[in-house]
């Protein structure tokens, strides 16, 4: 028997979730079965995402269920192993995050070849974040020479990216952050105009301030009043990827939406919502692309990390309390 701790849900959370809706479990693994891999993970990351799989609700995942441990992206190290494709010590990458180790059937697991970047990388910038701000500004929001970028949560993993792959291309980006330390690292890497949006009273007035000419493209992360100013200032035919809207995940009550939508009839502006795994065709690109933009010195990134699995609620509640500088991260061994 291996002894590890998971993270369970307890109660399905009303608004911000709080401590008390996670439990801290011990459990005793027996030897893998058949076709099956015992793992230890070494890292699991936490995302805006699964709030929503929070709520009994259907979505385009099903809802976490209360008593069991939550999922999510983790890396790991086979520790035993009784499938002829997988052997000890070989790392893996899995959606069985929110614990310390797991059975789970080999075809579950994607063997990992770290390519000399940091494991933990594949969980950010090297992963689903990173194909995510690799498909809505290249795919989705088709991204062209000249055009001018607003990208809001532009210091999150997703929103940094976002902003280092239009500047890799040339582009001009105005991004949106909270806080001077974000920033100030929107400015360390590229970012033409940084908006910190906990400092203005006006947030269309200063995106005009920085944007005179309007922006093309949005990505949104925010929703809200980042959707709002950015529809006010879109260019005739600018195109919009709506990757996510954590300004309302832990809404009680859904607020209004943003009063000025009559200006996508006239702007005749092109608003698309997207989900990462749809474009999963595009991760050779992504990675090859990746590759050369590290090589070049024209990606780089930032992590914040939490250690343990007992802190992992913390680092999901700092998510919506603007704790994390880049990629939120707990390391668990």
């Amino acid at each position: 028997m291996t002894a590890a701790r998971e993270i369970r849900l307890k109660s399905r959370p009303k608004g911000m979730p709080v401590a008390d809706n996670f439990e801290l479990v011990s459990v005793d693994l027996p030897a893998p079965g058949p076709g099956q891999a015992q793992v230890r993970n070494l890292w699991m990351t936490v995302d805006p995402y699964m709030r929503g799989r929070m709520n009994d609700v259907k979505s385009y995942v099903p809802p976490f269920a209360l008593g069991e441990a939550l999922q999510g992206g983790a890396v790991g190290e086979v520790i035993a192993s009784n499938d002829p494709s997988l052997k000890e010590g070989d790392l893996v990458q899995s959606m069985f995050g929110w614990r310390e180790a797991f059975n789970a059937p080999a075809g579950a697991l994607q063997k990992l070849d770290p390519q000399g970047l940091p494991i933990q990388a594949f969980l950010g910038v090297a992963g689903m974040p990173g194909l995510t701000a690799y498909a809505g500004l290249l795919r989705v929001a088709s991204l062209k020479d000249g055009d001018v970028v607003f990208v809001s949560g532009a210091a999150g993993a997703v929103g940094s990216l976002v902003c280092q792959i239009a500047k890799a291309r040339g582009n001009t980006v105005i991004g949106s952050a909270g806080g001077p330390e974000k920033v100030a690292f929107l400015k360390s890497i590229g970012v033409d105009h940084a908006i910190d949006y906990k400092a203005e009273p006006d947030l269309t007035a200063a995106l005009a301030r920085v944007a005179p000419g309007g922006i093309d493209v949005y990505f949104d992360n925010v929703g809200g009043d980042h959707l709002e100013a950015a529809l006010n200032a879109a260019r005739p035919f600018a195109r919009f990827a709506e990757c996510g809207m954590i300004s309302m995940y832990n809404a009680k009550e859904l607020p209004p939406g943003p009063s000025n939508l009559a200006l996508i009839v006239g702007k005749q502006i092109r608003i698309q919502g997207f989900i990462v795994s749809t474009h999963a065709d595009m991760q050779a690109d992504f990675q090859r692309d990746l590759a050369e933009w590290v090589k070049a010195g024209k990606v780089t990134w930032k992590e914040t990390v939490f250690e343990g699995i007992e802190r992992a609620p913390d680092a999901f509640l700092g998510l919506f309390t603007g704790e994390n500088l880049g990629k939120m991260l707990v390391k668990l061994a």
